[in-house]
Formats: C-alpha cells, structure tokens, sequence
C-alpha cells in the first residue's frame, strides 16, 4: 500500500521480527550486540529477575541434586521428576498444562536475588549498534513543534534490574539526537540509579526511562538509599518537572500476586515449561505421567553421553543448555532480545509493588503480544497536538506490544492517546492472552498530571527498528516537550472518575 496514498496515510510501520537467539541450545540468549554475558555460573537478568534456558543449568541441577552430594544419578532425576508431577497434579487428572508446569517450577527453581544499583551485576551494553544509529538520525524529526521557553535539560536512565532490552541505549541515543537537532533539550545519560537523587536533579527539567524494569531504583543492601531515590523521582515530578517513560518504563515494581512478599517469578522456567510441554505426544497440549518420566529419561541420556551413570556439576549447566529447544509457537516471530514467551502467562494477577510509581507510570505489564505480531493502532483523539504527526490517522506496527494489569491502567487515570484497535485483531490473536479485558481497552500511549508536573508514556519501542519510524519518533518529541513544560496539551482523564 502506497502510505500516502488516497486510500489514507496509513503507514505502515514495518519492523522485522526479531532473529530467535539460541545460544548455547538455550532459548533467549543474547546476541552479541547486547547486554554483556553474565560471569560463568550467573544466570543473566530476565523480566522478573530471570533469563534464558541456556543460563537455568545451576537451578535445575540444584533442583535435581536431591541429596546434595555434587552430582545427579539418573535415578535422582526420574524421582524428582515423578515427585514434582505429584505435586503439581493438584486436581489429580493424570496430565499437566504448561502453566502448572511453569508454576511447580517457579516453586522448584525461584528467581535468583540480583543486585541492584551496579554492585557485583555484570554490566549493561551502553553502546548502540552503529546501523541503528544511523537509520534512526535518517529519521529524526528537524524541528520540534513548540519553541521551548528555556534551555531544557533530561537525564535519561537507561538501568535495567530485571529483563535489559537491547534497544535502551538506542532508545537513549534517540532522546540526545533528538534534542540536539531539534534544538529543543539537551541529554545527559546515565545507568546509575544513584543519579536519582534530589542535589543532582535540580539541573534537570525531566526524567525519561529508557525501558527500565524491575526494581530499578533500588539498592537492596541499602534501604535509606532506596527510599531517597523513590523520594527524589516522587518530589521531582510532583513539584513541576517531567517524566517519559518508553516500554518497558511499565515492566518495573509489579510481581504475580501468587508471588508478593516472595522472591518474584523467575521468568527463565518459563522457556524450560515450553521444552517440557514439547514432549506431548498426543497434541493435547498436556503431558502425562509416563511422558514427564520419559521425558527424565530422554534429558538424562543426553545429558550423561559417556553412561558414567552421574553428572558432575561443573558439566551439568553446559550439557543442559545444549539440550533440544521446542519449536517456537506459531506466529511467534522470533524470540526478541531473549523475551519470554507471550502465551499461556497466566491471569490478570499482577501488583504493584510500587503504587506511587505504578500509577504514575499509568499501569504495570501484564501480557505482550511478542515482537512480530501486528498491531493496528488507533489515535484516540486524532486532533490532539501529541498526536498531530499522525496526520488523523490510525497505523500498523509491527513490535512487541504490551497490554497492563487492570489494577492501574484506568483511562480516569490518564488522557489515552493512542490504543490497539481491538476490534480489527483476530480472534486467534486476541486469545493468546490469557483473562483479556472485559471491555477490549487496550492504551498504548498517554499523557496525564502528576501534582505539578507531567508525565507520557509509549508503549511501542522493543525493537529497534521502531526507532526508524518518522512519525513515531515525532510522536515522542511532542510527548517530551510536553513533559518539559513547553508544549501545551489537554491533559484531564479521558474519562470522568466515577463516584
């Protein structure tokens, strides 16, 4: 389609499906132009505190491990295999869904403690890739649509505490570039949640979070350090500046219910459910007891090639993360940057651990449809200034789109800029979310009053190609002077709060 055609300025806007990496037989690994490798042993950060299969070697041997004597006999395996399926067959049907298989082993494997603030955490890719760069600069918008009424100032922080997306810094290079050709700001970027401190952020005129997650303020070995800088975000919003938040900016202070007070939810498990359910015989999307044991037997062969009858742990995290991965699902796409797999996450039972942040973010990831998946977004209010780049029409995206628990999003909360065009998504796609919205409300974009200051939010923004799209990008330009206060905007709740 001709994307200023007569038939409307519909762009679409392309973005290749990410390339699934396997490293290592491990589904979700980093490429080489992401986050650095964790140290041998370390398992590399996930959303929720986990990563890949191929770093799940030291959990599933200390899982395995029953008499903790530093090696697994077949015999070790084939019990603990049978004990979990008696656990986990609650309801005693004689078969498992991936999703018990992912609950029995987020109990059996926890998410691992990761330290926050930098300490002892291998460290965070800060370089984008050079061919990103410069599609992105090709596409930068050269003028900005207000006239800023000083010299602004943004510190963008690009720490990840749970899952690190390859694309924060690109995301980062975007706001600096940005601000440099329009003439409109001036960036100062940072991975230091130590910046976010009240002396510092008096020369700053708004914050923009570039895809953090977790908790990624805090310092869990120093609690009036963590206290300060959620003081410090707080006051600085509240008393007149701006936050931006692109993403994964909404993956961050939430937990499964199932999970509060708990270590979290280890998102790698949830690629070992996968390889587990792959063993199914009969498409039932079930396995029985005699698969799961078949299964125990099948792994241990592969994992004990010279038939020594036991399993040293220094060998086992190798030769398990080069066991067999599963086909992806059907109309995956490919994995992204290690992400998890969209379906089968379970129910709308996420809080936040944050409320504050959470409701001034505007809501807290629930689902996502995965990078590949088409997504046709509608302009709410086609003629507000934030989204006058769309020229009054809707899109198409292709990227990984998230939707929010409902214990936040609320459109009484915020001014919906941009939402997913529900009633045009396929039936087979709207049911890969598990417990979808009632009433199909889907934002993708938002501004809203936080005290004093302002806050907006986009979605869109895993992959990097988004940060190619012209109108996507004049999008956020709008949406960031008006977080420094120099772009006027109707900023009231979409909807009246109800008594």
């Amino acid at each position: 389609m001709n994307p200023r055609s007569s038939a409307g300025r519909r762009w679409l806007l392309t973005v290749a499906g990410c390339t699934a990496a396997l490293v290592a037989g491990g589904i979700g690994g980093a490429t080489a132009q992401q986050a650095p490798q964790a140290p041998a042993g370390q398992a590399q950060q996930g959303r929720g505190g986990g990563g890949g299969r191929g770093n799940a070697g030291p959990a599933m041997f200390s899982a395995v491990d029953a008499d903790k004597d530093g090696a697994v006999t077949r015999d070790e395996m084939k019990t603990t295999f049978d004990k979990w399926f008696t656990e986990w067959d609650s309801g005693k049907t004689g078969a498992l869904t991936q999703e018990q298989l992912t609950t029995g082993l987020n109990a059996a494997m926890p998410a691992p403690a990761f330290p926050a603030g930098g300490r002892g955490a291998a460290p965070q890719n800060q370089t984008p890739r050079p061919d990103d760069v410069t599609a992105m600069m090709a596409a930068l918008p050269a003028t900005a649509p207000a006239k800023p009424k000083q010299p602004r100032k943004v510190l963008v922080l690009g720490k990840a505490a749970g899952f690190v997306h390859s694309s924060i810094p690109l995301a980062g290079r975007t706001i600096e570039e940005m601000g440099k050709k329009t003439g409109a700001w001036s960036t100062t970027i940072t991975y230091d949640p130590a910046d976010i401190n009240e002396a510092n952020l008096k020369q700053y005129d708004a914050i923009f979070l570039s895809s953090t997650t977790g908790a990624f303020l805090d310092d869990p070995n120093d609690a009036a350090a963590t206290a300060a800088r959620r003081k410090a975000l707080l006051d600085f919003v509240r008393g007149g500046k701006g936050l931006a938040g692109i993403h994964a900016a909404t993956d961050s202070y939430h937990q499964s219910s199932a999970q509060a007070g708990g270590a979290g939810f280890n998102f790698q498990v949830i690629p070992i459910a996968m390889q587990m359910i792959a063993a199914d015989k009969n498409s039932d999307s079930k396995i029985s007891r005699d698969e799961f044991g078949a299964l125990a037997d099948s792994w241990y062969d592969k994992l004990d090639p010279d038939k020594s009858g036991r399993i040293a742990q220094a060998d086992f995290p190798q030769r398990y993360a080069a066991l067999p991965t599963p086909p992806m699902p059907a109309g995956r796409g490919g994995a992204g940057n290690g992400q998890a797999p969209a379906t089968n996450l379970g129910p709308d039972t996420e809080v936040g651990t944050w409320p504050e942040f959470n409701k001034m973010i505007g809501g807290f990831f629930k689902f996502h449809w995965n990078d590949g998946q088409t997504i046709t977004v509608k302009l709410d209010e086609p003629k507000h200034p934030l989204n006058a780049p769309f020229k009054g029409e809707g899109y198409v995206i292709v990227d990984e789109t998230y939707t929010f628990g409902r214990a936040v999003y609320s459109r009484e909360n915020l001014r919906v800029l941009t939402s997913i065009d529900y009633a045009k998504m396929s039936a087979e796609d709207k049911a890969k979310e598990q417990n979808p919205r009632p009433d199909g409300d889907y934002a993708l974009s938002w501004i809203r009053r936080e005290g004093k200051g302002r806050v907006f939010y986009e979605a869109h923004g895993h992959n990097e190609k988004v940060y190619a799209i012209k109108p996507l990008l004049e999008h956020i330009t709008a949406g960031m002077q008006y977080v420094l206060g120099d772009l006027q905007a109707e900023d009231r709740p979409s909807k009246t709060a109800t008594k």
